[in-house]
């Protein structure tokens, strides 16, 4: 491949179609409106309150505290993408229902399913927030009749995505993508007004001593997840035979970038806090997109159980348990939900030889 210093986001979008001759080039259109959008968010994102009055916060489809600009991001992303013709529809975690393409305009073969405003409830407080998008093909018999789209349309496995990234506006603006040849991550120029490739080959380190969870939900773990935890914060003289770091940032999007920049396994496992939700994120526009990436990468994402990229969807909002980042800590994570039930790890308090015995 010929030298990639200074290429913007359309020439490596160019390089990586001349692998598919036979490809007409909607897919790389479809990305660069994509990132148009969240060109346009960093822009809002960076002007916090200068942007807009604050305003009282809405409840989306989901039950979830909605700011304002969720709900601007959510319009953008719209707007840039339903008039190019490279869509059959579009799903938003800001939306219960999938989103039709408007009559006037023409309909494509792809579908975009999106969160166009990860981590919004840093915005406050000026941590990095990020849009995270996932395309998928769209069934032949939808785009062969034209009919409208459905939510069954968007039940596809997170291996069938032809493309997935995230948007960070954090210091600089960043965009990550995978077209299924590795990951590239790409800085916003603000002098050119363009995506240039800063990070082209993108690699998730095996192993790491660095781990992300929120321990406020630990009373809710699984026994797998607490003896995995218990054993990082035991540190050198525990099993691991090491000392971990422990991150929390509150933001999917941050902690995947902070994860592919230099390794780290991150856990939003499925947990008992509501017997009703299986996991936290949702699987189609938060997990599958981040997981593509990952595992493009070198690392791996799963449940927990099983990889993650094989997990057919059942709902278009369904939420999973997700853990993803450096594969060997990832895989330990799966052993450990598949080894038999042991006793918990003691601690001296409840040791055998303490005042609380058996």
């Amino acid at each position: 491949m010929p030298a990639t210093h200074r290429w913007t986001l359309t020439r490596y979008l160019i390089e990586q179609r001349r692998r598919f001759p036979q490809a007409s080039g909607d897919l790389n259109a479809l990305i660069l409106d994509v990132s148009l959008a969240c060109k346009a968010i960093a822009r809002i994102v960076a002007q916090g309150r200068l942007a807009q009055a604050p305003a009282t916060a809405s409840v989306n489809v989901q039950g979830e505290e909605q700011k304002p600009l969720d709900v601007t991001s959510n319009e953008l992303f719209l707007r840039m993408n339903e008039w190019s013709g490279h869509l059959a529809g579009m799903a938003s975690e800001e939306m219960d229902e999938p989103r039709q393409i408007p009559a006037a305009h023409p309909r494509g073969k792809y579908l975009l399913a999106f969160d166009p405003l990860d981590g919004s409830s840093n915005i406050d407080v000026n941590v990095s927030v990020g849009s995270i998008f996932s395309i998928l093909r769209a069934p032949a018999e939808l785009v062969d009749t034209g009919r409208d789209v459905v939510e069954a349309d968007f039940l596809q496995p997170g291996a069938a995505q032809v493309a997935a990234g995230y948007a960070l506006y954090g210091p600089v603006t960043m965009l990550v993508l995978s077209v299924g040849d590795g990951v590239a991550g790409f800085t916003l120029d603000p002098n050119l007004g363009e995506f240039v490739l800063t990070h082209p080959h993108i690699q998730v380190p095996a192993d790491t001593r660095e781990f992300a969870i929120n321990s406020s939900n630990s009373r809710f773990w699984e026994p797998p997840v607490k003896r995995y935890v218990d054993e990082c914060l035991a540190g050198a003289v525990g099993p691991r035979g090491k000392d971990f770091n422990m991150r929390w940032i509150a933001s999917l999007v941050a902690e995947a970038h902070r994860i592919l920049m230099r390794g780290g396994v991150f856990m939003y496992p499925r947990d008992t806090k509501d017997p009703a939700k299986p996991g936290r994120l949702r699987l189609l526009y938060e997990a599958n997109p981040i997981g593509l990436l990952i595992e493009q990468a070198g690392g791996r994402a799963s449940t927990g159980r099983q990889p993650l990229l094989g997990v057919k969807p059942g709902a278009l909002h369904q939420r999973i348990g997700l853990v993803f980042g450096s594969k060997h800590e990832v895989e330990r994570i799966e052993r450990y939900h598949h080894e038999p039930a042991t006793r918990e790890a003691e601690v001296p308090l409840f040791a055998a030889r303490s005042l609380f015995r058996d």
